[in-house]
């Protein structure tokens, strides 16, 4: 049957949801000091392991330079004593330490996207971690057959796959009788085998989208079994319906050219979703009362408001600015005059801050590449216009 059809790593072309913040969110309220470690985990050459065995030694010098506390660096060293053994090089790994345990600990699949990080500080930093995994659009690959099916649950730029096999009903599939009064039956019995099969297919394509909150479902195999199923999908799972008209389930079935149309339609079902928000945001420029706002000090504003819905921000954008993180409402600021009387409790580059702030007031955040928020680098869709106190 062959394995899976995915592509090792989607490039996305506009911006990328970032689901990781979200995920890790509640980091945020625990307080610090935290070590924030971004490393390149590839096992790669003799040489390479040579360089394995000092690095250890080399981040707690860094972290101990940085201010860690003993326990902080004894739990990094013992956490740094695994490696990523089994996993495809490159890989990174990226792991935060608080109150001498690991918090937080995971190989990413792909090259580092920024320098390594050795990091301590007031809270937790998951810039490295959104940069390299922005999103987790999760996309479902079903390959259909009379007899049965296999459905593959995917994450973009994530490598914990999961898939189910659907074992149909094999009665009549393959034996054909030599006619007669009792053919039209038997035709009618094995078409009635296949739409129960389809219909049994169908059901976890539903379950496997609905739990998943799979925004693109790809449906390839036997002609007529996939039409069954299509015909038999709940109205969620057809809405993000793309089917590929190659049967996959036989053999000398191109893998490959499978896994080439799945990365081509992931890639272009991704980069629509981010075009419209883009497009969303132009189209509120030059409004009365917009929904957007643009530039670093009015996303500031809007978010201490607690009015973002979605940061649009550019990757790398901002490295070079510093804000405060506030222990409470709200969250962030750009100058001591902000803070509202709560308590500061650090200066963070601003990305980390913005990130924080995002998590904390449930925003969503999509990273864009350089040039594509020309000239401000940063925006916000908001959730409600700008010139009402209230929404």
């Amino acid at each position: 049957m062959g394995a899976a059809a995915r592509p090792s790593r989607v490039e996305i072309g506009w911006g990328e949801m970032t689901a990781a913040l979200h995920s890790h969110s509640a980091l945020y309220k625990r307080p610090g000091p935290w070590c924030t470690i971004y490393m390149d985990a590839s096992t790669g050459s003799g040489d390479s392991l040579h360089a394995d065995d000092a690095r250890p030694d080399a981040i707690a010098a860094a972290l101990h330079k940085a201010g860690a506390g003993r326990q902080d660096i004894q739990a990094v060293g013992a956490a740094l004593g695994s490696s990523a053994k089994g996993l495809p090089d490159p890989v990174a790994r990226f792991l935060l330490v608080n109150d001498g345990e690991v918090a937080f600990d995971e190989f990413l699949p792909g090259r580092l996207v920024m320098q390594e990080v050795h990091d301590v500080g007031p809270v937790p930093n998951l810039v490295p971690l959104v940069r390299h995994r922005p999103q987790e659009f999760a996309y479902v690959v079903a390959e259909a057959g009379r007899d049965g099916g296999t459905i593959h649950l995917h994450r973009v730029n994530r490598s914990d796959d999961e898939s189910t096999e659907v074992e149909g009903s094999t009665e009549n599939l393959k034996k054909i009788p030599g006619g007669g009064t009792s053919q039209g039956g038997y035709l009618h019995r094995t078409e009635n085998i296949w739409r129960a099969n389809a219909g049994e297919i169908a059901d976890e394509i539903d379950r496997v989208v609905r739990n998943s909150r799979a925004k693109l479902l790809i449906l390839a195999g036997d002609i007529r079994a996939r039409n069954l199923v299509a015909e038999q999908l709940s109205e969620a799972s057809r809405a993000i319906l793309s089917v590929v008209e190659s049967h996959t389930r036989t053999d000398g079935a191109d893998r490959d050219a499978f896994a080439r149309e799945v990365s081509s339609r992931v890639a272009a079902c991704v980069a629509g979703e981010q075009q419209q928000l883009l497009e969303r945001f132009e189209n509120q420029q030059g409004r009365e009362h917009p929904e957007s706002v643009a530039g670093l000090g009015a996303v500031v504003h809007a978010l201490q408001q607690g009015q973002v819905g979605t940061l649009l921000i550019e990757r790398s954008a901002w490295d070079e600015q510093r804000l405060l993180a506030l222990a409470a409402e709200p969250w962030i600021a750009a100058s001591t005059n902000e803070i509202s009387g709560a308590r500061l409790i650090g200066t963070l580059s601003a990305p980390s801050a913005l990130l924080r702030a995002a998590a904390l007031t449930d925003a969503d955040v999509v990273l864009f590449p350089p040039g594509a928020l020309d000239p401000h680098r940063i925006a916000a869709l908001l959730r409600w216009p700008l010139g009402p106190t209230t929404p």
